[in-house]
């Protein structure tokens, strides 16, 4: 389903110290940072698994996300998704793809929930049967039957939330990334996001991949977890594989990114 291979991104970052002065003297001489975002990763994932991918801030984890959804373009190595390179088939590809992430939206900001998806079902062109079923049904699931109607700004973090995730599988998509789509949500809320994600997976067979800093989340959900840093590689394995150097993941998880040297 996804295959990645030696893939790499550098971004090119200025810099300059604070002040009126370093202002004026950065606009005739500009200094330059190279941050090496992914640094050859390569990695598999089969239909239907539901994949961990952790590391700390700045690892590389939504870098990898927007290059497998087509948003970034890599400097090199190959990705194919279903046989497709999401960044030069990107219209056949988002056909076939769900993407969530935390601390973006995709809802339209002052207009209620159901005309954003009026909006979506147009931009997917999926046919109103299939709209009007997968809406009666994640409004069933992810009890948003009393948010349809609320502008997407009246909604609290977690309510909203719960919107995306039914926006981002309104066309039914094969695989479902998701970039920290639990951050900043009350227990309650986290509690019916990772019910709606493993049943989904379970009765769907959707492909996930999971980038979060709550362990919890990977306990939860993931079968194999992924860990990044510096843009490498570090570790692939199953959550016991994780949790062989202690009982707890979130302190293991710990001893493996001092092990790494990835704090």
């Amino acid at each position: 389903m996804i295959e990645v291979q030696d893939l790499r991104k550098t971004f090119k970052v200025a810099r300059r110290e604070a002040g009126f002065s370093q202002a004026v003297k950065a606009l005739f001489h500009r200094e330059y940072t190279y941050i090496h975002a992914l640094d050859g990763i390569s990695f598999r994932i089969g239909d239907g698994e539901m994949v961990g991918y952790i590391g700390p801030n700045g690892a590389g984890k939504s870098s990898t996300i927007k290059i497998l959804s087509g948003i970034l373009t890599p400097d090199s190595g190959k990705c194919l998704i279903d046989g497709r390179i999401p960044w030069k088939n990107r219209q056949k590809h988002v056909k076939e793809i769900g993407v969530v992430f935390g601390q973006r939206t995709q809802l339209w900001w002052d207009v209620p929930v159901v005309d954003s998806f009026e909006l979506l079902k147009e931009i997917y062109a999926i046919p109103t049967e299939v709209y009007k079923k997968n809406v009666d049904q994640l409004t069933e699931l992810l009890d948003l039957a009393q948010l349809l109607r609320t502008p997407a700004r009246q909604l609290s973090l977690g309510q909203r939330m719960r919107c995306e995730i039914a926006g981002s599988l309104l066309h039914n998509p094969k695989i479902l990334f998701l970039d920290e789509p639990t951050i900043g949500l009350d227990a309650v809320s986290k509690l019916a996001v990772r019910d709606f994600i493993k049943r989904l997976n379970q009765e769907r067979h959707t492909t996930v991949l999971l980038t979060t800093h709550d362990m919890q989340d990977i306990e939860a959900l993931a079968s194999r977890i992924l860990l990044i840093g510096k843009g490498k590689i570090l570790l692939d394995g199953g959550l016991e594989d994780i949790r062989r150097g202690g009982s707890h993941i979130d302190e293991t998880v710990a001893e493996l990114y001092k092990k790494f040297d990835v704090t």
